[in-house]
């Protein structure tokens, strides 16, 4: 066994429990830095500014970027197999745990509620730059707290849900080849002027990778809050409501979930690299957006959390005992 398509579930378990103790260190050579460093050498030497040339390109682009992450894995993990089910074993959890980002998540959320709570917003604004990608300067009080919560529900599923989603179904191949298309999106696949063709097909990529991690991260956050907050009736009420009106077709859910999970309004106009950018609010503003708002989001992040990795390998042992 190879490991490279099938991660048994105590190995899952050990990778879930090194990105909860351990984090991301600096350290680390971590595959989605290479999967970046790739994807801004092709964009460079690729991108030509014609409509039906950047289109033709940035789509061989992210087929080979994702089609290159997964062979690296499969070649890591086999020639770690020469030696034996052992080393196969330990290369294959280490590639899952890089894959995983739920303790540097709430380490850049902390960051900023301990600056807030200390009354920094100068400090909160340097923290906030590790969660988003809008403008922090333009960012008041109430805006740090609101993007943030914002990330970690984003986040939530796009850093933990998916790409554990993508490591039960597909091992540690599935797993880094999404983190590869989540990595396309979030730096070509953008709708300016730049990249509207040339990150067309990664964009789409990760519409399609995320539909269902989603709408999972979303039922998650409101089952958290029946423990956490007491709303898991308003979650899913303002999920259901309000998860579509997000101008992402999966982002908005999980924050919706979010924002129903905390009796808060979130969403709203926000400026990206100098622009405005409008956006539908979501959920209403039944209590206030403070610090304690969003540690409650941290609160019910991690119970989410929990509740996804118990049942993806519920769900997993079941279907392979059928």
């Amino acid at each position: 066994m190879t490991y490279a398509f099938h991660l048994p579930a105590r190995l899952i378990i050990v990778a879930v429990a090194m990105d909860l103790i351990v984090g991301d260190p600096a350290w680390l050579p971590h595959p989605v830095r290479m999967i970046g460093w790739a994807i801004a050498i092709g964009e460079r030497r690729l991108h030509t500014g014609n409509r039906q040339s950047d289109l033709i390109a940035g789509g061989l682009l992210a087929i080979a970027v994702v089609g290159s992450a997964g062979l690296a894995v499969w070649l890591t993990i086999a020639i770690a197999g020469i030696l034996g089910a052992y080393p196969a074993a330990v290369a294959a959890t280490l590639i899952a745990w890089t894959a995983l980002a739920i303790r540097g998540l709430d380490s850049a959320a902390r960051e900023v509620e301990r600056s807030l709570d200390g009354g920094d917003e100068a400090a909160a604004r340097s923290a906030i730059r590790a969660l988003v990608g809008r403008d922090p300067e333009t960012l008041d009080r109430r805006g740090l707290l609101r993007a943030t919560i914002e990330s970690i529900a984003e986040n939530l599923s796009d850093g933990f849900v998916a790409p554990l989603l993508f490591l039960v179904v597909a091992g540690p191949v599935g797993a880094i080849s999404y983190k590869a298309i989540n990595t396309l999106d979030s730096m070509i696949g953008y709708r300016n002027e730049r990249y509207l063709y040339f990150g067309r097909l990664a964009a789409r990529l990760d519409d399609v990778a995320n539909l269902i991690p989603s709408r999972l991260t979303a039922l998650a956050i409101g089952a958290a809050a029946a423990i956490a907050t007491g709303r898991q009736k308003q979650s899913l009420e303002v999920c259901l409501s309000d998860g579509a009106k997000h101008a992402s077709p999966n982002a908005g859910y999980p924050e919706a979930a979010m924002a129903g999970a905390l009796g808060v309004e979130l969403g709203g106009d926000a400026f990206y690299a100098g622009e405005l950018e409008r956006h539908s609010r979501l959920g209403h503003a039944e209590v206030s957006l403070d610090v304690a708002a969003l540690r409650s989001a941290r609160v019910v992040m991690w119970i989410a959390s929990i509740f996804v990795v118990i049942l993806m390998l519920a769900l997993r042992a079941v279907i392979l005992k059928a």
